[in-house]
């Protein structure tokens, strides 16, 4: 399984460029390897690196950072359509106000921080989730979304798109987790914030997660009435997407026999 398909790609200027493919879902499908990916931005890719993406098909690229996040790093890939589903980094805002008022950033105001910005994205971002799932049902091409880091706006976003084919919460919480092992900080961030304050922001916690599906649960009745009545998933659209993304296994060990002998 995972022999033949690593999970994060590697990649020189994204270090967290992710397949969510092979996840099986409750009903025992396996999601279709290289079809939905999940990054941090693609403003600094090598030559080679967009050389991977066009050997993979990357077809489109939906982009969740903020406009000026996305001004300070645009990118453009050839044969890559580009679609911007924008969401403002509340976490930045919030500390700078902060940081104005002379109010200290703590470890534990950064952790609360971090699970506002997640309520708000199930309160405040239905439009730019139900976007996505859109793109995701419009055609088959391979598509990857990302934000900045890839970790927060684009976390919660892979957690709402596994969690609509079926995979276990607990399995979508250890795809999330993944971040921290692969995400790598800006090179030359300059900040004042103590370590432990950038270790909660740069990072992931399972309850910045959390706090999001508890949101979820609490005032939307669970993800599946979320999904249909926020994000346009009825049942037929989620079974379309279904459909879509499933490989049989007997498929799967086709198309690794012909990546190996392509790859030489």
């Amino acid at each position: 399984g995972m022999a033949d398909f690593s999970r994060s790609l590697d990649l020189s200027g994204a270090s967290n460029f992710r397949d969510l493919g092979g996840y099986a879902s409750q009903d025992g499908r396996q999601i279709r390897w290289r079809r939905i990916f999940r990054s941090d931005h693609l403003a600094s890719l090598t030559p080679q690196d967009r050389q991977l993406l066009a050997g993979l098909g990357v077809a489109r690229a939906v982009d969740f950072r903020g406009q000026a996040e996305s001004a300070a790093l645009s990118y453009e890939l050839p044969h890559v359509r580009y679609q911007a589903l924008p969401i403002e980094p509340i976490v930045v805002q919030r500390a700078k106000e902060m940081a104005l008022a002379g109010q200290p950033m703590t470890a534990p105001t950064a952790v609360r921080l971090m699970q506002d910005t997640y309520r708000a994205f199930v309160s405040d971002n239905t439009s730019q989730f139900a976007s996505l799932f859109e793109q995701l049902l419009l055609e088959d091409t391979p598509l990857v979304f990302h934000c900045t880091a890839g970790k927060d706006r684009t976390g919660f976003a892979a957690a709402l798109v596994l969690l609509a084919l079926g995979v276990s919460r607990e399995v979508v919480m250890q795809d999330y987790l993944l971040t921290n092992g692969l995400y790598r900080r800006p090179a030359g961030l300059v900040s004042s914030a103590p370590e432990e304050v950038l270790n909660v922001i740069w990072r992931v916690q399972a309850e910045f997660l959390q706090a999001a599906l508890q949101a979820v649960d609490h005032d939307h009745g669970g993800v599946q009435r979320y999904l249909k009545h926020r994000l346009g998933m009825h049942e037929a659209a989620t079974k379309r997407l279904a459909e879509r993304l499933p490989a049989s296994r007997g498929g799967n060990i086709r198309v690794r026999a012909t990546r190996r002998s392509r790859c030489g």
